[in-house]
């Protein structure tokens, strides 16, 4: 008599503080048997790494739903996934809106419970060397912290807004966006949240603009330094795109962002979510 063997997830640390390099071939992860696994990894990691694992769209959207509840771009639409460029020939008028992933963020601040995770497939890289992305475990990066400095920010707010992002690109925008990324709203969420898990992480990004009962000049200061401390190297992964990568993060507890590249570069990702499954606290 056989006795079978429990497939298990075969990785690698990237950094210490941050990403794992998953090594599984593809079946194994198509099969299902490794959600768990990787959804703990990922907690644990912030940012996995599939190298060149060159799945199809729908092996995507399959490998995507062994992980959790599959977050539709479109309501309703589960089978598709999305392209993600900066070039509006690609992505049609959400291009320009896009340009804000080019500075560090969270996904979701203006939302009641924001995405769990994203997974992100390359399809075609840019040229060497532009068009990385890079990542930052707020976790690690809040237990890193000073504790009197965990202390001064434990009860703090923050007012976040989409329109605060576009500053970022567009520094003196035209006043029809800004009253049109304005109409979407604020949303004020803590500056630190205190997950189910009963970890912590900072949450901050372009989208934050004003901690609540400081004035301006303090408030910039404030969240300046901990994206500042957020950013450093230990607690950084920056991921240099060749085609068939597959990537994805806790959106939960890690910042991201997409480095600068040419928009006529043909550089194109795919991206599909998973939902969310717990609030801001």
């Amino acid at each position: 008599m056989t006795v079978g063997t429990k497939t298990q997830v075969k990785h690698e640390a990237i950094k210490p503080m941050i990403g794992s390099r998953i090594l599984n071939s593809k079946d194994e992860l198509l099969s299902g048997d490794l959600g768990d696994e990787i959804r703990e990894l990922l907690e644990q990691n912030g940012v996995l790494v599939f190298p060149e694992i060159n799945f199809t769209d729908a092996e995507q959207i399959a490998f995507t739903k062994t992980l959790g509840t599959y977050a539709p771009e479109r309501q309703g639409d589960d089978e598709e996934v999305t392209k993600i460029s900066i070039d509006p020939k690609v992505s049609g008028p959400t291009a320009e809106y896009l340009r804000g992933s080019l500075y560090w963020h969270i996904d979701g601040t203006m939302q009641e419970v924001p995405i769990l995770a994203s997974i992100l497939a390359c399809k075609k890289p840019s040229p060497k060397g532009t068009g990385n992305t890079g990542f930052s475990n707020t976790y690690a990066a809040y237990e890193g912290l000073p504790q009197e400095e965990k202390d001064r920010i434990a009860d703090l707010k923050v007012r976040h807004g989409i329109w605060a992002s576009l500053f970022f690109y567009r520094p003196e925008p035209p006043l029809d966006m800004l009253k049109a990324m304005q109409a979407i709203g604020d949303k004020e969420l803590p500056l630190v949240w205190s997950h189910e898990s009963g970890r912590k992480s900072l949450v901050i990004g372009n989208t934050a603009h004003t901690v609540v009962g400081m004035d301006v000049m303090e408030s910039r200061l404030l969240l300046n330094e901990l994206r500042e401390w957020a950013t450093k190297e230990d607690y950084t992964y920056t991921h240099e795109w060749t085609a068939g990568d597959l990537v994805i993060w806790d959106n939960t507890g890690t910042m991201h962002r997409a480095e600068h590249y040419d928009v006529e570069s043909g550089r194109l990702m795919v991206r599909t979510k998973l939902q969310g499954e717990e609030p801001f606290a």
